[in-house]
């Protein structure tokens, strides 16, 4: 059997065996999508149909997306896509599907008691991404449901490899990882959290307390709440001279590590 995989971390891209299959119509990616995120497993026909429909079934679902199934296998191939009691299911390994390689990669990372490894793996992980997941899949299921869990896990990966970064004197890269992830996410505090920590780290914390400042008051005119409890002692430990929270973990002072290779540069997943 030809080998396919499917790519959603960005514009959707089907290849089989070496040949980019195009899918014209969004129903049939909808379709492939959703059976692509379970690999080699039955899913369920209400929950096929309430990706491809997006809540607005026509009078027969069934009938429907069995003409959509027999569609896509004409293109991906007949023996592609297996029949099961209650649904349908892909024949495609996990690995070729890059949201499941990714949390694969993540998961990964997690286990290894290397920093080092860590990192390595968590710069794999995020390396599989090409823009937002998902483009040119139109379905609100995914949209509502896959696309926050992969975001999420997403955001927390930089995260998790900002601090790495942090701690070993990386800050030019840490400050442009989380510079380039706020433009699109201004209301999420943690990413606003590590910015103040590479600032002060740089010995630049008249600018931290300025973004403090900035995110403050975008806080109070969007959601009419104060700054979390962690950003405000952030913003108290600044002013007392980073002697705190900044502190810790994080090497002995401004420009205490070597430089990183790559500070001159965003890292390639932020591309």
């Amino acid at each position: 059997m030809a080998a396919l995989t499917v790519g959603v971390l960005g514009p959707l891209l089907v290849d089989l065996d070496g040949r980019s299959v195009p899918l014209t119509m969004n129903r049939l990616r909808c379709l492939l999508v959703g059976l692509a995120l379970s690999p080699e497993r039955s899913v369920p026909v209400e929950q096929l149909t309430a990706i491809v429909w997006n809540g607005d079934l026509p009078v027969h679902p069934r009938r429907s997306l069995q003409t959509y199934v027999a569609r896509l296998r004409a293109v991906l191939g007949a023996d592609r896509i297996r029949t099961e009691p209650a649904g349908y299911a892909l024949k495609v390994p996990a690995d070729g599907v890059d949201a499941l390689r990714f949390e694969g990669v993540l998961s990964e990372s997690t286990r290894t008691p290397d920093v080092a490894m860590e990192r390595a793996l968590l710069d794999k992980a995020l390396g599989l991404w090409r823009g937002e997941p998902f483009q040119g899949v139109d379905s609100e299921w995914l949209a509502r449901t896959e696309y926050p869990r992969l975001l999420e896990r997403h955001l927390a990966a930089v995260e998790r490899l900002v601090d790495i970064d942090l701690e070993v004197g990386r800050y030019h890269e840490s400050l442009l990882a989380v510079e380039g992830l706020i433009a699109r996410h201004p209301l999420r505090e943690s990413l606003w959290l590590r910015l103040l920590k590479a600032l002060h780290r740089l010995g630049r914390p008249a600018e931290a307390l300025q973004r403090y400042e900035q995110v403050r008051r975008r806080i109070a005119e969007e959601l009419g709440v104060d700054p979390s409890a962690e950003l405000q002692e952030a913003y108290t430990d600044l002013l007392n001279g980073g002697r705190g929270v900044f502190a810790v973990g994080l090497g002995s002072g401004p420009g205490s590590a070597a430089p990183s290779t790559m500070d001159e540069h965003a890292p390639t997943w932020l591309a």
